[in-house]
């Protein structure tokens, strides 16, 4: 006879066996309080190379594997984690990666405008080195405007470098940015028995820099963790080669297309040679695109700072963009109050909230790099 349903106690309830084994499944992650805490210097096809113990008797390197709960969090370099397993850093010793600290910033970008899917490019910057030439490839202020853009927004101090000054003068290209107050500096080769750093340059040949402007960047670098970000071609591993003694891979320009040749293929971070501790300079790859879907456009303005006080004088609503009928922007160009190169900042600025990812894609095709 059956019995009532109302008269059953626990003991009655069978329990179904787990297929993968006879463990409840818990959402509880063990804390892993005996976790060291690493930098990430760089990251290659799943493997993550930390450095442990830094500026200590016991620095060491580490590789590690990502922990399977962390397979969808981004781990770039920059990043402090957390590792366990067997930390020694011995040969063909693998930890495991556990834990993501916090960041203090993220330089951020996407494929291109329409992208909605966020890449992270490096971890806890204090500052952008943005680096064009003067020529050879040819600089694209569009670009530079993108490029601090992801700063500004990261939180990131931004600088300028314009490399291969001897081969054309950049005045031009500077009367875009000589009045919003960050750092510019000029690099050229150094001629035959002049003051210069050897380096390997872009051809893979051994280069003479110009030694004052290495020591100018130098003087924006030390205590602090600085990205290199630029197109291919324009000289920043051959710079970053010489400020740490490194032997960053290096490519030319073809003479034919004056595109630039890809050859760093992953972002590395090094310690600048003879600076205090936490000096670092991170080389990224030579970039195609750098798309700001994800930054709003509110934010955008507020990387223009020589128009940005024009907007008072908008109407309630404007978007500042091409399209706007009664801009304040225009009479603050007009009036002179950005600088004799307002009407170009203004046009790049109308460019970027425009958003139009063809023309990013064209500039792009020209430069003929790559991601």
């Amino acid at each position: 006879m059956a019995r009532d349903a109302s008269s059953w106690d626990e003991s009655d309830v069978r329990i179904r066996p787990n297929k993968k084994g006879s463990r409840p499944r818990t959402k509880d992650r063990p804390s892993h309080d005996d976790a060291v805490i690493g930098r990430i210097v760089t990251v290659d096809r799943g493997r993550y190379t930390a450095i442990v113990g830094e500026s200590s008797d016991n620095e060491r390197i580490i590789i590690a594997a990502r922990a399977r709960e962390l397979r969808r969090s981004p781990v770039v370099p920059g990043d402090f984690v957390a590792l366990v397993g067997d930390v020694s850093g011995a040969p063909d010793t693998l930890a495991r990666l556990v834990r993501v600290e916090e960041r203090k910033t993220l330089l951020r970008r996407s494929a291109d405008d329409t992208d909605p899917i966020e890449r992270a490019v490096v971890a806890n910057a204090d500052q952008l080195v943005v680096v064009v030439a003067s020529a050879n490839p040819e600089p694209r202020t569009g670009f530079i405007d993108r490029a601090l853009v992801a700063a500004y927004d990261a939180g990131i101090e931004p600088l300028l470098l314009v490399t291969k000054a001897d081969v054309k003068d950049p005045t031009e290209l500077l009367s875009n940015y000589v009045s919003l107050g960050f750092p510019i500096i000029i690099s050229r080769t150094a001629d035959a028995g002049a003051s210069g750093i050897d380096a390997r340059s872009d051809d893979g040949l051994s280069a003479r820099l110009d030694g004052d402007a290495v020591g100018q960047l130098r003087h924006y670098l030390d205590g602090k963790v600085t990205v290199l970000l630029g197109h291919s071609g324009v000289g920043k591993s051959t710079m970053v080669n010489a400020l740490t003694g490194a032997e960053r891979a290096t490519g030319g320009v073809n003479a034919v297309t004056g595109r630039g040749r890809h050859t760093s293929s992953s972002a590395l971070a090094l310690k600048l040679s003879d600076a205090p501790g936490g000096s670092w300079i991170i080389d990224t790859p030579g970039i195609r695109s750098f798309g700001l879907a994800h930054v709003n456009p509110d934010r955008i303005l507020h990387a223009f700072p020589d128009l940005e006080p024009g907007t008072e004088m908008c109407e309630r609503g404007c978007k500042h963009d091409a399209a706007a009928v009664r801009c304040g922007l225009d009479s603050w160009v007009a009036d002179g109050h950005a600088g004799e190169s307002g009407a170009a900042r203004l046009a790049s600025l109308r460019r970027l909230l425009g958003a139009d990812p063809r023309m990013e894609a064209q500039e792009a095709k020209e430069l003929g790099t790559v991601n």
